[in-house]
C-alpha cells in the first residue's frame, strides 16, 4: 500500500517526464513550434541594499574582456552599448546561484529582421544563455525570442516592447551539481520575469545552450562570470546588479 508521500513524489515525476516532453516533441529552433501570446508588461526595479551592483550606468570597471582586459563597449548617457566587433564581456567576479537583474533595449529604428534584429545574450555562469532579441513584431523561432532559454525554453508570454525602449530581466538561477566524476546531481534551474512578467517558471536546464543543438552538461566550477554577449548589433544595457543566493 503506498504512502501519501509516495503518491505525491510519484506526480511530481509524472510532472517532471511532462515538461520534458517540450524538449522532445520539438527540434531545436523548430519554426513550427508554436510562438508565445502576447501580452503588455510592467515595469523595472530598483537594486536593494545588500545587491552587487555590476554597472551603475558610469563605467565598465567591472568587466572583462574575453582576454581578461578591460570591457571595450561603449559607455555614455547612463548605459552601456555593445562596440559591435569587439567581441562578448563578462564581470570580473565570478557567481553561481543569483538573482539577477538586467535592463535592456534594442535598436531604434530596428535593423534587419528574425535574429538579426536587436540580437544579445545574458549568459548565466558563461554557458546559459537568455536570449535578447527585439522580438516586438518580429517573427523568430519560439525558443530564441527575447525571453527564451537559448533552443530549450520559449517564454510562456512574449513581454516584449518596441525597439529603443528599456525593457527588464529578473532571474532568479541556480546553479548545476555534479559529482566527483562529473555526473550531474541537480540540473540548473532559472526563473525569469520579463518586463515583469513570469516567462520561465523554475524550468530545468538540460545543459549548456547552443545554437541548433542540445549538447549534455560538461562538469565546470560552481561559480562563473556573468557574460553579455556581441552580436554585432549595438545593444544597450544598464542597471545590472546581482544577489548572490546561499546553497
Amino acid at each position: 500500500m503506498c504512502s501519501r508521500t509516495c503518491a505525491v513524489v510519484a506526480l511530481s515525476c509524472v510532472a517532471s517526464f511532462a515538461a520534458d516532453d517540450s524538449l522532445t516533441r520539438w527540434k531545436v529552433h523548430d519554426r513550427s513550434r508554436p510562438l508565445p501570446p502576447v501580452i503588455t508588461p510592467a515595469a523595472p526595479v530598483k537594486p536593494p541594499s545588500d545587491a552587487i551592483v555590476l554597472f551603475d550606468g558610469k563605467d565598465l570597471s567591472k568587466w572583462r574582456n574575453g582576454k581578461g582586459g578591460p570591457a571595450e563597449w561603449r559607455v555614455r548617457d547612463g548605459f552601456m552599448e555593445v562596440a559591435p566587433g569587439t567581441k562578448d564581456i563578462h564581470t570580473g567576479q565570478a557567481f553561481g546561484s543569483c538573482q539577477l537583474h538586467v535592463e535592456w533595449a534594442t535598436p531604434d529604428p530596428p535593423r534587419e529582421k528574425d535574429q538579426g534584429r536587436g540580437n544579445s545574450g545574458v549568459y548565466l555562469m558563461n554557458v546559459y544563455e537568455l536570449q535578447v532579441l527585439d522580438s516586438y513584431r518580429n517573427q523568430t523561432y519560439a525558443d530564441g525570442q527575447a525571453g527564451a532559454v537559448y533552443g530549450q525554453y520559449p517564454p510562456l508570454v512574449n513581454a516584449s516592447l518596441p525597439p529603443g525602449q528599456w525593457q527588464s530581466y529578473d532571474v532568479v538561477f541556480h546553479r548545476p551539481h555534479f559529482a566527483a566524476d562529473g555526473k550531474v546531481l541537480q540540473p540548473a534551474r532559472i526563473t525569469v520575469l520579463h518586463n515583469g512578467v513570469l516567462v520561465q517558471d523554475n524550468v530545468s536546464l538540460t545543459g549548456p545552450t547552443w545554437y541548433m543543438a542540445r549538447p549534455p552538461y560538461k562538469a565546470h566550477p560552481d561559480k562563473l562570470p556573468i557574460l553579455l554577449q556581441d552580436h554585432d548589433q549595438p545593444v544597450r544595457f544598464r542597471n545590472i546588479w546581482i544577489r548572490e543566493l546561499a546553497e
